[in-house]
C-alpha cells in the first residue's frame, strides 16, 4: 500500500529525527504535519520546502508538548489542515543528565511531560480520528533506554520506558481495529544536535574524530555506526506499509546492536 494521500503527523519535528521522518514520509507521498514550540519564518518555510519538493501538503504547526492540551489541539488542527490525521509519530523529547538525588524536579516533571505524557495525549486524540476513518497508524519513538538503562539518566529512561508500556497498552485497544500502535527504539543516531557535539568531545578527550565517535559517543553501540534519520523514517514508513499490518504492540530496535548485549 502507497502512503500517497495519507496524513501524517510528527511531534518535534522541525529539526533532527522527527524532520528526518517527516521528509521520508513526505518522499513516499504523504501530506505532513511539522511541529514545535516555536512560530518561526523558518519552521513555515521548513514546511513550504517539503511541499514542494515532494508534490505534498506540508503545514507547520506550533505547539508545546508540555502541555496536554496543546498537544491535543495539535491533532486536531491537523486533521483541520491536513483533512485527516492518518498516521501519527510520536517523537518529540528532551534530555537532562544528572543523579537522582540532584536532578532537578523540574526538570524531571519537563522530560515526563514531554517525552511520555505528550504521547498520551497526541495518542488520544488521533484514535477517534482514526476510528472514523477505519485506518490508523501509531508510531512511538522511544529509545534503546526505553529497553535498557543508563546512569544519570533517570527522567528519560522512565519516560522512555513509559512509552513502550503505552505503546502496548494501544496496540491492545486497537488490536481488533485496522489500528497498529508500534515504537522504534533507536540507539546513538547522527543528527545536527550530535554533530556539533564532537569537536567539544574530541577536545575533551585528546582524539581524534573517528576515534572519539568509536570509543566515546558509540561506546555502547556494536556497530560502531550512527544510525541516520532517514533510516528512522524508512522504518516508520515500513511499520505503515501493508507488510506490517499484524506487527502491533512491539518495538523495533534500530540501534547496532546495543540492546543485544
Amino acid at each position: 500500500m502507497s502512503l500517497k494521500g495519507k496524513s501524517a503527523v510528527i511531534t518535534g519535528s522541525n529539526s533532527g529525527i522527527g524532520l528526518g521522518v517527516a521528509e521520508y514520509l513526505a518522499s513516499q507521498g504523504c501530506n505532513v504535519a511539522l511541529n514545535s514550540f516555536t512560530d518561526n519564518a523558518e519552521d513555515h518555510d521548513l514546511a513550504e520546502k517539503i511541499g514542494k519538493e515532494h508534490g505534498v501538503k506540508a503545514v507547520y504547526i506550533k505547539a508545546d508538548m508540555s502541555k496536554g492540551e496543546e498537544c491535543r489541539a495539535l491533532v486536531e488542527t491537523a486533521k483541520e489542515k491536513l483533512g485527516s490525521v492518518d498516521i501519527l509519530v510520536n517523537n518529540a523529547g528532551i534530555q537532562h543528565v544528572a543523579a537522582i538525588d540532584e536532578f532537578p524536579p523540574e526538570k524531571w516533571d519537563a522530560i515526563i511531560a514531554i517525552n511520555l505524557s505528550s504521547s498520551f495525549h497526541t495518542t488520544a486524540a488521533a484514535l477517534p480520528i482514526m476510528r472514523e476513518a477505519g485506518w490508523g497508524r501509531v508510531v512511538n519513538i522511544a529509545s534503546a533506554h526505553g529497553l535498557t538503562a543508563s546512569p544519570f539518566k533517570s527522567a528519560y529512561v522512565a519516560a522512555k520506558h513509559g512509552v513502550v508500556g503505552l505503546t502496548k497498552v494501544t496496540a491492545l485497544e486497537t488490536a481488533k481495529e485496522p489500528i497498529t500502535c508500534n515504537a522504534i527504539c533507536p540507539g546513538y543516531v547522527l543528527t545536527p544536535l550530535v554533530e556539533a557535539q564532537i569537536p567539544d568531545t574530541m577536545k575533551k578527550y585528546g582524539m581524534e574524530k573517528d576515534e572519539v565517535i568509536e570509543k566515546v559517543i558509540l561506546e555502547r553501540q556494536p556497530s560502531k555506526e550512527f544510525a541516520t534519520t532517514a533510516q528512522l523514517g524508512g522504518c516508520v514508513a515500513f511499520l505503515c506499509s501493508d507488510s506490517a499490518e499484524q506487527i502491533t504492540g512491539t518495538t523495533l530496535s534500530v540501534d547496532g546492536g546495543w540492546t543485544a548485549l
